[in-house]
């Protein structure tokens, strides 16, 4: 290789005198000025000798370069990245085995995004350990926040406690744990002032509790705080880390971390404290949905401090029980298992679910069990028919495996440490960072295929992220084996479904006045997006779109937006019309303005005289600027005609090509609003816009306690036998004894 295609860190662009041993060898270079520049990278074609059989041509491109081709008895098409890009490099091979650069285009008719080239495939696995999203930290944008370490309702607390062994239990911790975990928080928050840490003291200064949560976990609860999983296996289960995890789901439905905490034990004091000290920690924001293992002391701890939270017991919590608590059923527990899955998933109101409950109790003899007894308590906390106005947004499962909750297994196990434990828990929230944002990167650079002719998939496309949207997918295409028959008439009107699929029958009911339609599969509940019995049902109804509010904002591409969903999806789809006229009359203009190099020239004049228009009158819209302060600069049609022309006599190829100039003054233009397109987008819409940047901490900032009288209390010298040797001081929340003795 040329020693001058190196110049300090950058990749120069190729050029003609460049060499290189193989074709392999040119391939690497090219990406690795791909990834410089920020594109990703193909091999378009290579051709070998017909004499000696060895390579002796190879071409190589963008990662969308060409059309997409799109195949009318394709099963499961992929998304397309290719929107006619013509950036590539070709290689031929000379008589002495040299290869040479053939010819390069390098404009692209997309923007670059050198910061996220690693997302590309073709280049994740070039370098593994420099990837941005790893070695990056997210750094506050404002002032210190301030803790809250002290609570409003230590009377409340106290009376919890019911024993005197409950004030003086501590944490079991390995010798110099305590100081990993000191150092593990005054690390993150010296990266993130956000971050926030309380523990809980016991009368003789000994750890009890300890709760910590990162600056992203607060950010998530902003946006997904619909519902959250308050998950206690691994302290339950006996894993050598009493650890507690508050978890949610993203709008990629990914899991997302918005706790961790360390416990002593399970009485309902250590519960009543963590879950205040959580709702402080999130600016006394509690969420709609709590969902939690079945236990009388999170219960207690759950009404008392989040009263307005609807309490849930997960179904797989439930049914991993079963096993243990009904051992007495021994060989009758498949058939057990058969009816009792019939009561749960098949009664379709209470009184149905009340007649095959007790049948069930009488046929296995479970009147005197004390555990089934507590689970017909309970029934509104866990029963599907109870649940007709939540949704858990795929949260509650029937197993482990399926549930978002288990994110964390693959770093902890059984007799895992709390030192592996605090090593692996960066690389718990960069993984989760990292794959957040491979899910954002792929919404800009890949469009879903439509599958069906539906108005249902249609009005989704623009509106999902991938994830939801392919699976609405399934329940669209799933709709045509579906066959409806009417019960019942009148302002609510009940339809059977049946499914042929999975050869069961479902109720359906709809009202036409409030549009209100709810499943007996209670997949939108479980989910939170319609199902094919209920698609079925609006389709034969005359509805031809989703009703406004069974379209979850949490499943959007507006999930971060703080603007209401409705405004955006009437914003989107006027956006939406907007593009798609323009498009089609861009391209009668290019038809005719291309004749002629002088019916060229006019229509290169007007493009550029509109597209400086535009950005003029949409910048002091959007950022406040004046008319004439544009930042985008729209060269001169004279000059970027005759660039354009030279540029095309002196290489082969296409005679009409976008100029740089003319490619940066659209993504000028593209990003001063919250939809963001090229021509070759296809009516991508981009609508996370007011989730990023600086004002996404904004509202995160929490109240000082001095502001209501109330002292922050920070232990400077700790005692000896908390932390073994810790000398730095520690950001504490006291217990109501502490409180009592200032």
């Amino acid at each position: 290789m040329d020693s001058s295609v190196v110049v300090g860190s950058s990749i120069s662009e190729p050029h003609h005198e460049m060499e290189f041993e193989s074709h392999e060898a040119a391939y690497a270079f090219y990406k690795e000025y791909a990834k410089s520049a920020g594109f990703g990278t193909a091999k378009l074609s290579s051709r070998r000798s017909r004499a000696s059989k060895e390579f002796i041509d190879a071409k190589f491109s963008c990662i969308r370069y060409g059309n997409k081709q799109q195949s009318d008895d394709a099963i499961n098409p992929r998304p397309s990245p290719k929107i006619g890009c013509k950036a590539s490099m070709h290689v031929k091979r000379r008589q002495d085995g040299k290869w040479y650069v053939y010819s390069f285009v390098k404009e692209h008719n997309h923007e670059l995004l050198p910061a996220q080239a690693h997302f590309f495939r073709s280049h994740r696995s070039s370098d593994p350990l420099g990837n941005d999203v790893r070695v990056r930290r997210r750094k506050s944008s404002n002032a210190v926040s301030k803790l809250f370490s002290a609570y409003q309702n230590v009377d409340c607390l106290e009376n919890f406690v019911k024993h005197q062994h409950d004030k003086g239990r501590s944490l079991v911790l390995e010798a110099g744990h305590a100081q990993l975990l000191l150092e593990l928080f005054m690390h993150m928050q010296e990266e993130n002032p956000k971050f926030f840490y309380a523990v809980d003291l016991n009368e003789e200064h000994r750890l009890r509790n300890v709760f910590w949560v990162d600056a992203k976990g607060l950010e998530d609860f902003t946006y997904f705080s619909d519902v959250v999983s308050f998950d206690t296996t691994y302290f339950t289960s006996k894993y050598k880390i009493p650890l507690v995890l508050f978890l949610g789901v993203n709008h990629h439905i990914q899991p997302t971390l918005l706790g961790c905490a360390l416990i002593a034990d399970e009485t309902i004091f250590t519960y009543a404290w963590l879950l205040q000290t959580w709702l402080i920690a999130m600016g006394e924001r509690a969420p709609q949905v709590l969902l939690t293992d079945q236990n009388d002391a999170i219960k207690a701890a759950v009404a008392t401090f989040l009263p307005g939270t609807r309490h849930c017991f997960c179904l797989w919590h439930i049914l991993e029980k079963i096993p243990k608590q009904l051992q007495i059923l021994g060989a009758w527990h498949d058939s057990f298992m058969e009816k009792f899955n019939k009561c749960i998933y098949k009664s379709w109101n209470e009184e149905q679910f009340e007649k095959r409950w007790w049948k069930l109790v009488d046929s296995f003899s479970l009147g005197d069990v004390e555990w089934v007894r507590s689970l017909y308590d309970d029934r509104t906390y866990w029963v599907p028919t109870f649940m007709k106005d939540i949704s858990f947004a795929g949260l509650s499962t029937s197993s482990r495996s399926e549930c978002l909750n288990s994110l964390v297994d693959k770093y902890i196990h059984v007799d895992s440490s709390l030192r592996e434990f605090i090593e692996q828990y960066r690389v718990i929230l960069e993984d989760r960072h990292e794959e957040e944002a491979k899910a954002n990167f792929d919404a800009w650079h890949e469009t879903p295929d439509l599958k069906s002719p539906s108005p249902f998939e249609k009005q989704m496309l623009l509106v999902y992220t991938h994830e939801i949207f392919r699976k609405f997918q399934v329940e669209v295409l799933g709709a045509a084996a579906c066959h409806l028959k009417k019960e019942s008439d009148g302002v609510t009107t009940a339809y059977t479904v049946k499914d042929f699929e999975n050869n069961q029958n479902y109720l359906v009911e709809w009202n036409t006045s409030s549009s209100d339609i709810c499943c007996s599969c209670r997949l939108f509940e479980y989910k939170g997006y319609l199902c094919r019995h209920a698609i079925v049902v609006l389709q034969m109804s005359g509805v031809f779109s989703i009703p406004p509010k069974y379209i979850l904002k949490r499943w959007t591409n507006a999930a971060m937006s703080r603007h209401p969903i409705g405004e955006k999806l009437e914003e989107v789809q006027s956006k939406v019309r907007r593009f798609n006229d323009l498009c089609r009359r861009a391209i009668i203009l290019g038809e005719e303005g291309s004749l002629s190099e002088e019916s060229y020239y006019m229509a290169l004049g007007a493009i550029s005289e509109a597209l400086k228009q535009c950005v003029n009158f949409s910048n002091p819209v959007e950022n406040g600027m004046r008319p004439d302060s544009s930042g985008t600069h729209v060269c001169n049609v004279e000059e970027e005609y005759r660039s354009i022309i030279t540029s095309n006599n002196k290489a082969p190829g296409p005679k009409l090509n976008m100029g740089k100039k003319a490619v940066r003054t659209g993504v000028a233009c593209r990003n001063q609003g919250s939809i963001e397109n090229s021509g070759g987008d296809k009516g991508k819409v981009s609508l996370v816009e007011a989730g990023s940047g600086k004002d996404g901490f904004q509202h995160m900032e929490l109240t000082d306690p001095r502001s209501q009288g109330v002292m922050p209390m920070q232990f400077h010298n700790v005692v000896p036998s908390l932390f073994h040797n810790v000398s730095a001081p520690f950001h504490t929340t006291p217990s109501p004894h502490m409180h009592e003795n200032r």
